[in-house]
């Protein structure tokens, strides 16, 4: 195929963004490879899908699992990551969270230079069509992302908001605003009832301009290095072998499991792992792959009375009434995820920033709705948010099709456990307040036998899962860090014509869902690419913006 001035791998939350910055030039000629498909379906468009989505290997999810965890009981855990026009922002919780202020200073005191909360709350800005208007500078009201406010009327949620406050945390009515920390009610990337993906807010838009061409079902092989510079990308239509050459840059947005690997897959890594592989080294860079991180999390359920819950307004045929009104008239509860309300708190005293996210859910969650529980109830998800465990990702072989090696690595470090001991004493704590006693009845999980240190801790390993925020594989670092893999600029190192442009890039995880921080890395990088300058936070002639507290 003839040469592009961008060729971009994954048309997901930070390639679809790219793609539409990246086309806005008509001099440029951009091409997009996305191995799934188009995403159009009901299951995507309708926020109540997101279990079906989220629990099952399907087209729109690529349905990884880890290798045997040696510190949760040696379980394979499941991982989805979203496949198909919009990545995981099609099959996520639809919930948008920046992360805390003080994540990306850190990034800038690494030696980052362009990445701390001030360089990129424009970025955010941006991004952010929030329903809230610019709120004072914090927020954006004209971007491409729609941000709104959930539609439940159930009082489960305001009921969880005044628990957390009767047990001594604060409330906050904006968790991207002044303060995070706190209960509240979360922004969700809905847009008039339907999901928000990266795909419908950014990609679809555009997808008729001349100088931009999506392919979709091509499943990227390799990337092509010839004489230190990326020249081509090789993927695979069918059983058809196919290539695309670049004129400028190749644009890795494939995520924090697909990016290391199609490094791994191009000859890019630790020449001892590639070799491990049967791959031959093209480019010694031994941090490909390593620095997983991702926020582990456990959920706890109760039995319900006196409250409408996702099973009783969904069982039997009132399932099949709410794909019918939703499908038919876009109303009723196929709009809403059942998760619209949580916290940020902190796990002891002392810290800078919440350690510890609450997600609470009107429905008993297990094992990602893989079990499914025929009684009204609700769950909290309680996860650690900066957990010091370090995983990677290791390519199995030099068959493309494989899936990649998972190894996360959960609970390796004892403030780790900890921090998952304290979550189960919190989510018991806030559950117990009585500002939920006319909805809650008894605690199914982990349930009355489960009490001391060494039980809750026990639980832990053979409960916990994945909340789907891995990063890092790729990961930023300042000259002379051994084990970064791109630079500040994104650039991959000692390979001209190739950068990383996704969450595999974040050096350390920032405190919340992951998806608004890939999508704005995108937009910052799509000034990066294009050699303009980078948008500051008091452009435009605004006040400057206020400091965001812990």
């Amino acid at each position: 195929m003839a040469g592009y001035d961008y060729v971009i791998i994954g048309g997901g939350s930070a390639g679809c963004a790219l793609a539409a910055r990246l086309s806005e030039d008509p001099a440029a000629s951009v091409c997009l490879l996305e191995a799934g498909g188009a995403n159009k379906d009901l299951l995507v468009r309708m926020p109540a899908g997101v279990g079906n989505l989220i629990k099952s290997k399907n087209k729109h999810n690529w349905g990884f699992w880890t290798e045997p965890e040696p510190h949760v009981d040696n379980r394979r855990l499941w991982w989805p990551r979203g496949k198909g026009l919009g990545g995981s922002s099609a099959i996520n919780g639809m919930i948008y969270m920046r992360g805390h202020p003080q994540d990306y200073d850190d990034w800038r005191q690494m030696g980052l230079t362009g990445w701390s909360w001030d360089d990129v709350l424009p970025y955010f800005r941006k991004l952010e069509g929030h329903h809230r208007g610019e709120c004072g500078g914090l927020h954006g009201a004209s971007g491409p992302l729609s941000i709104s406010a959930g539609e439940s009327d159930s009082p489960f949620h305001d009921a969880l908001i005044d628990a957390g406050r009767q047990a001594g945390y604060p409330v906050t009515p904006d968790f991207n605003g002044a303060s995070q920390e706190g209960f509240g009610r979360y922004d969700l990337t809905i847009a008039d009832g339907s999901r928000w993906s990266t795909a419908a807010a950014y990609l679809r838009p555009v997808l008729g301009r001349r100088n931009l061409t999506v392919i979709t079902a091509a499943r990227t092989t390799r990337i092509v290095v010839e004489r230190g510079r990326a020249v081509a990308v090789e993927f695979l239509r069918g059983k058809t072998p196919q290539r695309v050459d670049v004129a400028g840059e190749v644009l890795l947005c494939a995520g924090a499991v697909q990016s290391p690997h199609l490094l791994q897959l191009s000859g890019i890594g630790d020449p001892e792992r590639l070799r491990a592989a049967g791959i031959a080294t093209v480019h010694a860079l031994p941090g490909v792959g390593e620095n997983l991180q991702d926020h582990l999390d456990v959920i706890m359920n109760w039995s319900t009375r006196g409250l409408v819950t996702a099973f009783s307004a969904t069982r039997g045929l009132a399932q099949l009434k709410t794909g019918l009104n939703y499908l038919l008239r876009g109303q009723g509860l196929g709009r809403q995820q059942f998760l619209e309300s949580g916290a940020f708190v902190c796990s002891r005293e002392g810290l800078s920033r919440p350690d510890v996210q609450i997600h609470g859910v009107l429905a008993v969650m297990r094992e990602h709705g893989k079990v499914r529980v025929n009684q009204d109830g609700i769950s909290l998800h309680l996860c650690q948010l900066r957990p010091e465990s370090r995983g990677r990702i290791v390519a199995a072989s030099g068959d493309p099709l494989a899936d990649p090696l998972i190894y996360a690595n959960y609970l390796a470090s004892p403030e780790d456990r900890r921090v998952m001991r304290a979550c189960v004493k919190i989510g018991r704590d806030v559950a117990s307040q009585h500002a939920l006693d006319p909805y809650r009845a008894n605690e199914l999980f982990p349930g009355a036998s489960v009490r001391t240190d060494e039980e809750i801790d026990a639980w832990v390993r053979r409960s916990a899962e994945t909340i789907y925020h891995p990063v890092g594989t790729c990961r930023m670092g300042a000259d002379g860090d051994a084990m970064a893999v791109v630079d500040p600029q994104l650039r991959v190192r000692g390979v001209e014509g190739l950068r990383v442009v996704d969450a595999s890039v974040m050096p350390t995880l920032v405190g919340s869902n992951t998806n608004a921080p890939t999508i704005m890395i995108a937009e910052k990088a799509a000034d990066m690419i294009r050699g303009q300058r980078p948008q500051r936070s008091t452009e435009g002639g605004d006040s400057p913006p206020q400091r965001v507290a812990a």
